[in-house]
């Protein structure tokens, strides 16, 4: 090919790229924020790597599937008022406490209360509009003087008997991801426990019928019809005495279940008793037995300046849950950049629960203009009330992100996600061909170019950036 055509092909080349990178600045300039949200919500994304399904069932799908698991025998009743039943404020260790309203317990454990006990709860079939939104309420981080401890102090425990529903807990994966597909994402990876359930009368259900039960679930056409590719992570509580036990059971339980393929270990961090190198022996020991369990961890997520990040690669594990506070490391810093391991970033959740006061301390941008590689996740949107697309939209706004930028962090969630290599190529190849065809619109039309399909404007959109619903 003669070098003067060749040359005028590469610098058509570079003046398409140039012209679609070109469109998404005049969007920033010009569009309405409700307008970005519309188109942060019609792009094409790649997967979310980290959020625990429970927390992310938004609060009116706990209250509808509450009511509709009664069909399957499990009736549940939710605390409505206080009869000072009792004269102390703790029901012992580890437990709800007596004082916390719409807590949500089962109709075994109902009938096992003194009658005065009873009269407190109502079943939820039968609350009316203002204990409905009062429930749905308790389990959202929805007003100002409500942060970290309201959510890890509360909101599980009101949510209560209905994480141990499994039939519940399938019909929440399907809501979930349907949602996620609506958004564009093609790849979910969830913390989708199997321990902790039980029968309607309290029977224990062992967590391979647990994950048999979800594999029969995942089948039904509701599930297929989003096209979503998927893989569970199986997560354990740190700070816990028998963690280190724990962590053990899931190793085995994940070695044997698909489409399980991961351990995390989740729970407050600034509990010291879940330190990372406590588990340092346990993790070696489950590396001599299994060859198929990959390993996110969280870590960073505190305020003080500390080696947890560190400390969590020195684990094994190949991703990072939050990684605040990697920023007052720099020699792990360092490490980070340009891989091998990646930071699941969660910008709603940790304002909300107030790691930082505004998003100008956020280390986000550094990770991101630093090399180090870093993905958006939404950790808990349920009780934040919020979508992958608000992750998106408070990237973009914040923090200025460019096109490039923005698809480097939906190609980020599926380099990294915890499959096999063919799959992994099929993901991105997928993701590639629907987003060039998005931007090639784009380019061409502007905003025009966008669907008559509505932005889902979820409460902590409306709140945080008067983006609301009519």
């Amino acid at each position: 090919m003669p070098r003067v055509l060749l040359a005028f092909l590469s610098f058509l080349v570079l003046h398409a790229q140039i012209a679609r990178a070109d469109w998404f600045e005049d969007v920033k300039e010009n569009a309405t924020d409700e307008q970005l949200l519309q188109l942060l919500y019609q792009m094409p994304k790649g997967g979310d790597l980290h959020h625990h399904m429970s927390g992310s069932g938004f609060a009116e799908w706990w209250l509808e599937l509450g009511v509709a698991a009664e069909e399957r025998g499990y009736k549940y009743y939710t605390k409505v008022k206080l009869n000072n039943c009792r004269d102390y404020g703790w029901q012992g260790f580890d437990t709800t406490p007596y004082h916390l309203m719409f807590q949500t317990i089962v109709e075994a454990k109902w009938k096992a209360l003194s009658e005065c006990e009873q009269g407190e709860y109502l079943p939820l079939a039968e609350l009316n509009e203002r204990q409905k939104q009062g429930f749905m309420s308790a389990i959202v981080l929805d007003k100002p003087y409500e942060g970290r401890e309201e959510f890890f102090e509360a909101h599980w425990q009101r949510l209560g008997d209905l994480t141990g529903d499994p039939h519940l807990r399938g019909d929440l994966i399907a809501r979930q991801f349907q949602a996620f597909a609506d958004e564009g994402l093609i790849y979910v990876e969830p913390m989708v426990t199997a321990f902790g359930y039980q029968q309607p009368d309290g029977t224990p259900i062992a967590p391979n019928d647990v994950a048999e039960l979800f594999r029969e679930r995942l089948k039904q056409k509701d599930i297929v019809d989003t096209g979503l590719t998927y893989r569970f992570q199986q997560a354990i509580l740190r700070f816990t005495p028998s963690a280190e036990e724990a962590l053990k059971f899931a190793y085995e339980f994940v070695s044997k279940n698909e489409p399980y393929v991961a351990v995390n270990m989740v729970g407050r961090e600034d509990d010291d008793k879940g330190y990372p190198l406590r588990f340092l022996p346990t993790l070696r020991e489950m590396r001599l037995a299994h060859n198929n369990v990959r390993l996110s961890i969280h870590a960073g997520e505190v305020d003080e300046p500390n080696s947890h990040v560190r400390d969590t690669v020195l684990l094994g594990a190949e991703r990072i849950g939050h990684g605040l506070n990697l920023i007052t490391d720099p020699d792990t810093m360092r490490l980070f950049r340009h891989g091998p391991y990646m930071i699941e970033i969660n910008l709603i959740s940790n304002l909300l629960l107030q790691y930082y006061d505004d998003y100008s301390q956020h280390p986000f941008p550094e990770y991101l203009r630093t090399g180090i590689p870093v993905a958006l996740s939404t950790d808990d949107r349920g009780m934040w009330d919020s979508t992958m697309t608000d992750e998106f939209f408070v990237a973009v706004k914040e923090f200025n992100l460019s096109w490039t930028e923005v698809k480097r962090l939906s190609e980020n969630s599926l380099k990294y996600a915890f499959v096999d290599a063919e799959t992994r190529d099929r993901l991105l190849a997928t993701y590639r061909s629907r987003i060039e065809k998005f931007e090639s619109r784009m380019a061409r039309k502007g905003l025009s170019g966008l669907s008559d399909k509505p932005a889902l404007k979820r409460g902590f959109i409306c709140r945080q950036y008067e983006i609301c619903a009519p």
